[in-house]
Order: C-alpha cells, then sequence, then structure tokens
C-alpha cells in the first residue's frame, strides 16, 4: 500500500532513537539499504519554537531554536524516506513549517523512559486511548503528510489488540509495535506473538521492533524476524546504532569501515562533535577503552576526532569546500532582494549531463528565466552561476568588494518573513552561527572579462576559485 509517497508494507526502518537518530547515522542507514529512516523523537513544545532556516552552506534545512541549537537538520537526499518523530500533544501547528520537509510524522506513544512518561508523553499515553485517538485523529486531519504511530504493548493481548484497533480507526498509514510491555527492557524477551496478534487484527501495516536483543544481528535476521512476528516492516534499533550496516543485504561491513563512513558525514554536515562522538562510542562498545576509544574520548572537536580515524585531508577539503559559497553568495543576494521587493522567492531547475555528469541551472525571477552557457562539476556552482547572470542582467549588487551590502544581507534566511535589521545588525546565518560581514569583507569579487562574468570565489585560506559565465 503506498500512502503518498512512502511505502510502510515490507520496508527496513531505521528506528528513532535519541542522540543516534541524527543526519549522518540516517544517511548512512540509507546508504547501506535502509528503507525508510526514522528521525531522534523530538518534543512538540520544542520544535514549535523553531525556526526553519535554509543552509545554503551545507545545503540543508535546519529547524534553529532561539538558543541557536540546531534541533533537527535535514536534507534532500533523504526528504522522500524520512521519518519525523514527535513526543508530546503534538499540536499541527508544531508541524506545519516541516511537513514539507519530510516524508511522514510519527507520534511517540511507547518511549518508556521519565523523561517522557513524567511529563504524560510517550508510553504514559498507552493507559488513555482517549488521548491516543484524539492525538491521532487531528493529526491525520490536520497533516498533508502520512501520520503513523510507535506504541509498546499492554499487559494482555486483548486490551493490546483493543487499542490498536482503535489507532488504526483513526486513518493512520501504519503503526509500529515495540514487543515489550512499558516496564519492559531490552534484556527482557520480545514477546513475538503479541506482534503477530496485531499484525492479523489490523489491515494497515505494522512494523515490528524489539529483535535487537537475540534475533537481529544481521540483515538475514531481520527477515527472520519479520516472518516470526508477521508483520509487514521491521524496525531496527540497537543492532543499526551498533553497526548500521546491518541493512546491507550483503552481509555486515567491519565496524572500523563503518564508522569511517560515518565520520565522513558528519564532517559534511557539520554535525556537533559530542553527537558525533556518542554515536562511535555506541559502535566502538566494548572497545572503547582501546587506544582509539581512548583518543576518542579525549577528543574535543570532529577536526580531533578525525585525526583519530586518519582524516585528517578529508577533514580539510570538506572544511575548504564548505566555505565555497560563503555567506554572501549571489544565491543569497538574489533571495534577500525578492524577500525585500515581495516578490516571488527564485527557483532553480538543474539538470545533469550524462556523459560527463556535468550540471547547468536554470533560475526563474518575475517570470524570466536566466542561466549560464557553461556547465559545472557541482549542482552548488551551477546555481551560483544562474544566480549570479540573473543579479547581472538585473543591475543588482552580487557579492563584489566595495558593493554596498545595504540591509539585504542582514537578516537570515528564514521562512518567517521578518522586518528588515538596522544596518548595524550584520550578522547572518552560517551554521545555526553568528558572524560578522566585516570578518571577511573580500570573500567575493566579480570582475567582468569581455562578454564573460569572471567569478572569483575566495575560501577561509584564500583559495580562490574560478569560473567564466557567459551571458
Amino acid at each position: 500500500t503506498m500512502v503518498g509517497r512512502l511505502c510502510f508494507r515490507n520496508v527496513n526502518a531505521l528506528a528513532p532513537m535519541v542522540r543516534v537518530g541524527t543526519l549522518p547515522t540516517r544517511l548512512l542507514s540509507l546508504d547501506y539499504g535502509a528503507d525508510i529512516v526514522y528521525s531522534e523523537e523530538l518534543i512538540d513544545i520544542k520544535m514549535a519554537q523553531c525556526q526553519r532556516v535554509v543552509n545554503e552552506v551545507l545545503e540543508t534545512v535546519d529547524f534553529v531554536a532561539p538558543d541557536e541549537r540546531v534541533m533537527f537538520r535535514t536534507c534532500e537526499k533523504e526528504k522522500d524516506r524520512v521519518v519525523f518523530q514527535m513526543v508530546g500533544y503534538t499540536r499541527e501547528l508544531s508541524l506545519s513549517a516541516m511537513e514539507n520537509d519530510v516524508a511522514a510524522i510519527d507520534v511517540n506513544m511507547g518511549c518508556p523512559k521519565e523523561y517522557s512518561t513524567k511529563g504524560g508523553m510517550g508510553a504514559a499515553l498507552l493507559s488513555d486511548p482517549d488521548k491516543i485517538e484524539a492525538i491521532l485523529r487531528t493529526l491525520v486531519k490536520g497533516v498533508s503528510k502520512p501520520v503513523t504511530c510507535k506504541i509498546r504493548i499492554l499487559p494482555t493481548l486483548e486490551d493490546t489488540l483493543s487499542l490498536v484497533k482503535r489507532i488504526e480507526n483513526t486513518g493512520v498509514a501504519a503503526i509500529a509495535v515495540h514487543g515489550r510491555l512499558k516496564d519492559e527492557r531490552p534484556r527482557h524477551p520480545v514477546h513475538c506473538d503479541f506482534i503477530q496478534a496485531i499484525a492479523e487484527a489490523v489491515s494497515i501495516p505494522v512494523i515490528a521492533n524489539g529483535g535487537s536483543l537475540d534475533r537481529v544481528k544481521a540483515h538475514a535476521d531481520i527477515e527472520e524476524f519479520r516472518k516470526a512476528t508477521g508483520a509487514s516492516s521491521v524496525m531496527v534499533a540497537r543492532a543499526a546504532m551498533w553497526n548500521p550496516s546491518v541493512f546491507r543485504s550483503q552481509g555486515l561491513l567491519s565496524v572500523e569501515e563503518v564508522m569511517e563512513e560515518y565520520l565522513k558525514y558528519a564532517i559534511r554536515y557539520d554535525n556537533h562533535a559530542f553527537n558525533t562522538k556518542y554515536c562511535l562510542c555506541q559502535m566502538l562498545r566494548d572497545k572503547v577503552e582501546s587506544p582509539l576509544g581512548k583518543q576518542l574520548k579525549s577528543a574535543q572537536t570532529n577536526k580531533e576526532i578525525c585525526e583519530g580515524y586518519g582524516l585528517q585531508e578529508y577533514y580539510k577539503k570538506t572544511q575548504a569546500e564548505l566555505q565555497y559559497p560563503g555567506e554572501f553568495s549571489p544565491k543569497m543576494f538574489l533571495l534577500e532582494w525578492s524577500r525585500k521587493e515581495n516578490l516571488e522567492q527564485p527557483r532553480y531547475e538543474t539538470v545533469q549531463r550524462s556523459q560527463d555528469r556535468a550540471f547547468q541551472s536554470m533560475v526563474t525571477m518575475t517570470g524570466k528565466k536566466y542561466r549560464s552557457t557553461l556547465w559545472e562539476k557541482s549542482k552548488k556552482y551551477a546555481e551560483q552561476a544562474s544566480a549570479i547572470v540573473c543579479l547581472r542582467v538585473l543591475g543588482l549588487p552580487e557579492g563584489r568588494a566595495g558593493e554596498e551590502y545595504s540591509g539585504l544581507v542582514g537578516k537570515r534566511k528564514r521562512e518567517k518573513n521578518n522586518e528588515m535589521p538596522d544596518e548595524e545588525d550584520t550578522t547572518t546565518y552560517f551554521g545555526a552561527r553568528k558572524r560578522h560581514l566585516s570578518e571577511n569583507p573580500e570573500d567575493l569579487t566579480t570582475t567582468l572579462c569581455n562578454n564573460c562574468v569572471k567569478l572569483l570565489l575566495y575560501d577561509r585560506n584564500k583559495t580562490a576559485c574560478t569560473f567564466y559565465i557567459k551571458w
């Protein structure tokens, strides 16, 4: 059954896990064969306070809290396969800003941790079926994306089946079932018979969870767990936390290889160093006291973590690439100008040439289309090329040294139309941190050369990237 664009039948899913289910783990799991990946559970009240920020540097969409912390980060690669899991009373207002960035919304009704149950959230909801039904009906009605939920079993099969039938009647697209009671822990065996009875009692997809203790060690075990529970799909938690390559049909990879690939994603997407350390330590498990483990525990930054894995050059290369296009990119100037003039935001259409995998982009602005005749090595460069052609034709500033910035780049690239800041407010969003324009006033310099625009972009090491744009 396909609900929207996301299918919940016959899929292997990365389970929602606090601190583990951040972007690097999700992307790595997709690489290894996961069909669906869940975010870590996030509290609805906190998400309601976040602002949606388009991070052009990382090519991500960030939901940033008032204290500048990135609460949730996602990217185009996972857009059609990431399920955002929320815990709380899940008001629709918390979700309206993000539903177009994810494939589905899941409500956590099974977390037994005190920080959830103490506030009447998570597994505490299991004792209040009326509230469960009200929450799910409200979400199904108010959210355009598929809504699912994750529960634990109740003490009796009769009560459990009664609950899941009420949940099914709310219109949810699927239900994930952790086959343990609220008070049971991972050391207790999973109740496959309960999950099987649930799968037989409802017509919507049932996703079995809880088999990492003694059933799921490798990819082949996932199918065996599916058969043992009679479920449509399987959700893997701790086995994937220890080694995300559990999703590989070709078999497990070494933990060392997996950790290296994880770290590359963590660097590429500017993952917080403490979160990177935590996830790597989970993969090390009993080797956490090894020389590598001790070096990892002592590291305080992603750069120091990379040193333990021999990825210093990868770190330097990635950091240099992430500085381009910098805080004052042509795309950013064009976007801020459109917002200031209350115009429709620029739309980019990018194609890739098969023979050399080069990119060409066209931007539509005020009903007209602009593009460079050249092909670029990345989508990012191609979009910048089309943006600068548009800016030139419109006679707008594009970031040249000495051009007046006015208030154009003084506000953050946020979804909300905040008032333009005073001229003194010269901060701009960069990786959820503030930087001042005056720090690097010559990051972008452009000169006109015959019928071409010659664009020089300087990174923080003053290395220039040059390309020509005909127009």
